[in-house]
């Protein structure tokens, strides 16, 4: 089989949910299919980071695409000049991006429908386009696959697609998160917690991440803390929306908010395993992979009980009600007092983790592929 892929959000350094999904699937896709040719995407030179087998190429599609006025020259325009050149037996998009304009067989990879449940959340032109884009797109699709049955769900709900044509693929977690020694934490504590327990925060700062509840939830919780408890905050400031900034200017204990940008795996890792807990409260999340990588590297979880993320935590993690405040302090005060309740929680979500793995995510994107190959 010739298999086109859309790789434009494929960047070394900037991997976000949909990037951990499309290198993690594609590094072990490429790799167990030496038979067939994999023809990546990009729209802008790819990184020399990236190392794929010898039966993969590169492709690079100008210009560079991050604006929904773009996306549709490349998507519309550009895009099926290619297929039409390549003649691929199946085009996957990892990142929910299609075209309608090519006869080329399609698989769309859609992460969630956040854009439809909140799109006050998103810039004007993008929610529009993926209203209107991505709709189209999911009925063109030959299949569907997502990273969650709540999403499964959603995508029949709201967009009438037949259950038939979705598949399930859960996202997975990096090798590289695992259980570190007592001597590890307290050093990560000292360098980026003066000594002190911590909350850690991973993900984007975005609206629906519920970044100002956050605040507002810890600004209660220290008003009962006793150990000079800190919150760590790991994420790029996507959109620090006014909400978020009166929440921030609000909260009497900035001076034990640290914010940490994006960290690299290691360093993650080393900051999981010595947190007091993740807390990870979205209002609305696809799935979750912070809530994998905690578990993996030890940690204990305090996420929300709405959308896909008791999908994922089950019995392993606090549930929250995220909008809240005093549901998630109540919960930080819970774990920070508690430490048998913590260690309880950090063996469940150890034998949770066993359950996902990008491994089993490869085998349910490639049987999609095959299925699509096949209806075709």
């Amino acid at each position: 089989m010739k298999i086109a892929i859309n790789t434009q959000l494929l960047i070394p350094g900037k991997l976000d949910g949909i990037g951990w999904y499309t290198y993690e699937t594609l590094s072990r896709i490429t790799a167990r299919h030496p038979e067939h040719e994999f023809i990546l995407i990009f729209d802008r030179k790819p990184s020399s980071e990236l190392k794929f087998p010898p039966n993969t190429r590169f492709v690079t599609l100008s210009p560079p695409s991050r604006h929904p006025f773009l996306w549709f020259i490349r998507f519309e325009i550009i895009l099926p000049f290619l297929l039409r050149k390549l003649k691929p037996d199946v085009f996957l998009s990892p990142d929910g991006w299609m075209t309608l304009n090519s006869p080329a067989p399609c698989i769309q990879v859609i992460h969630d429908l956040n854009f439809v449940h909140f799109p006050e959340d998103i810039p004007f032109f993008t929610r529009k386009y993926y209203n209107i884009l991505f709709r189209k797109y999911a009925r063109k699709a030959r299949r569907i696959a997502t990273v969650s049955n709540y999403s499964k769900q959603d995508i029949i709900k709201y967009w009438g697609i037949s259950p038939d044509k979705i598949d399930v693929t859960h996202n997975g977690c990096n090798e590289g998160y695992k259980i570190v020694s007592p001597e590890e934490k307290l050093v990560t504590r000292k360098k980026y917690a003066r000594g002190k327990p911590y909350f850690l925060y991973v993900g984007a700062l975005i609206p629906r991440k519920n970044i100002a509840r956050m605040f507002e939830a810890f600004n209660r919780f220290k008003k009962q803390d006793t150990q000079n408890t800190r919150l760590l905050v790991v994420g790029q400031k996507k959109y620090w929306t006014p909400a978020i900034s009166e929440a921030w200017e609000k909260l009497e204990y900035k001076e034990d908010v640290t914010f940490h940008g994006r960290l690299g795996v290691a360093e993650l890792n080393q900051l999981y395993a010595a947190s007091l807990a993740l807390l990870f409260v979205p209002y609305f999340e696809g799935f979750g992979i912070p809530i994998l990588e905690a578990f993996n590297s030890g940690a204990a979880v305090i996420t929300s009980n709405v959308t896909s993320m008791p999908e994922v935590a089950g019995d392993a993690a606090l549930l929250v009600d995220p909008c809240s405040v005093d549901s998630i302090s109540e919960a930080m005060i819970s774990l920070s007092t508690n430490e048998e309740l913590r260690n309880i929680l950090i063996e469940k979500g150890k034998e949770r983790s066993m359950q996902f793995s990008w491994d089993k995510t490869a085998d349910a994107l490639w049987k999609t592929i095959e299925n699509t190959v096949k209806e075709n």
